[in-house]
């Protein structure tokens, strides 16, 4: 018999200003969270379309932690009461399916989980891991190609929260990880753009992965 079992879980992701990844930990520290890391990050907004996610070229901080999906959902709405995403500037959140757990304390599962997404979701999520230096053109492919916008996570944070790990897994320091939010019909676009400025394709250009966003908090229309 396996030593794990299987699992229904989610990633939660929160992107706030920084300084507030502390007190996101505090407010959540009751609930049964199997993961949770606070990485440092940079939004890359334009000012004309700030408000879309309310971020700005200013220092973020990236806060992911794994949950149960009945846990998941208790936190997602238990933090929006707590930061209200709604209004303008005070963050995103949201949620994406994991088929794979390993190397944290808690639920574990050594086997994928296929899971189908919710019709009506309306975003994906797009992660992009390349060379650092390269994050920039990663957002400006993306926005030719109708983004609003991103975040970029360094491989390596600094300050307070200096980590060199990902749920137990090392990150490179010189690689840069970017995170972009897209409408469902212009992830297509965006990830041909990408894949043909950055050359992703070829080997040892980077890696791009697709994920669905199940519930999501604080994205304006």
């Amino acid at each position: 018999m396996s030593d794990f079992e299987m699992i229904e879980a989610e990633q939660i992701c929160i992107i706030v200003n920084f300084g507030l990844g502390s007190k996101l930990l505090q407010i959540v520290k009751n609930y049964d969270v199997s993961a949770e890391t606070v990485l440092l990050g940079k939004g890359t907004v334009n000012n004309r379309i700030l408000d879309f996610l309310g971020l700005s070229d200013i220092r973020k901080e990236i806060v992911l932690m794994v949950a149960n999906k009945n846990a998941a959902d208790k936190i997602l709405e238990k933090l929006n009461e707590e930061i209200d995403f709604e209004k303008p500037g005070h963050g995103i959140a949201f949620t994406t399916s994991v088929r794979l757990l390993v190397g944290t304390r808690g639920n574990q599962s050594d086997n994928l989980i296929e899971r189908r997404g919710v019709d009506d979701n309306m975003y994906d999520a797009i992660t992009v891991i390349v060379d650092m230096g390269k994050a920039e053109y990663v957002i400006d492919a993306a926005t030719n190609a109708g983004s609003k916008g991103g975040t970029i996570i360094k491989g390596r944070g600094s300050g307070i929260h200096e980590t060199s790990k990902l749920f137990s897994m090392d990150i490179e320091p010189e690689k840069e990880i970017v995170l972009i939010l897209s409408e469902k019909d212009k992830t297509e676009a965006i990830v041909s753009s990408i894949r043909k400025e950055l050359k992703i394709d070829e080997p040892g250009k980077g890696i791009l992965y697709i994920q669905n966003v199940n519930k999501a908090y604080g994205l304006l229309k």
